[in-house]
């Protein structure tokens, strides 16, 4: 997750750049990778979800603003943007066909490696379940500060809320997950 000098905050031409686009994702592929591994428990979806969000990042990087926030906080923030795309495309998929389709075919070393990584975030799936007693808002500000490691600042940047106003809900939403957490029965049940 290392974060690129001054120089290097201008990304908004990655989008027409091969080169400056190969720096950026090799810098965050791994960091990307982390992310959708800590919501995705497939390691198909989640390779698919990880080519998606740089996508994304192709076709958005032009909006990029520096001042709003680092790079990273603006990359996760395409990454949630990405995930909760395909969360509600999924939810579609099983209303009208009942089953998951267009997946591609993985290898071996592709599927070992991804789950992995699933396997190593499990820890962060069961937190995930308990900030489900959370108003999505909150929820993602928490995901973004402790388990992204953003700051209290680029989280509120991310979600679009002042900083004073994120550090108001992150202190509530720290009493409500530690509450939910002392009773894992409760959570995971």
């Amino acid at each position: 997750m290392n974060e690129p000098n001054r120089a290097d905050d201008d990304i908004s031409g990655i989008g027409a750049d091969p080169v400056a686009f190969e720096v950026f994702y090799r810098r965050h592929l791994e960091a990307v990778g982390r992310f959708v591994a800590r919501r995705v428990d497939d390691p198909h979806l989640a390779a698919d979800l990880t080519a998606d969000v740089f996508l994304a990042v192709i076709e958005s990087a032009a909006g990029y603003r520096p001042e709003r926030g680092s790079q990273i906080g603006w990359l996760y923030g395409v990454a949630r943007n990405v995930i909760g795309d395909e969360r509600r495309r999924a939810a579609q998929r099983l209303r009208v066909t009942g089953r998951l389709a267009g997946r591609r075919d993985l290898g071996p070393d592709d599927i070992a490696r991804i789950e992995e990584r699933i396997d190593a975030e499990s820890a962060a799936r069961r937190t995930h379940r308990a900030l489900s007693e959370l108003p999505e808002g909150t929820r993602t500000l928490v995901e973004l500060v402790a388990v992204d490691g953003l700051t209290v600042a680029e989280a509120a940047a991310v979600l679009g809320v002042s900083p004073v106003a994120a550090r108001v809900r992150l202190h509530r939403a720290r009493r409500v997950v530690r509450a939910v957490l002392a009773h894992p029965a409760a959570t995971l049940a």
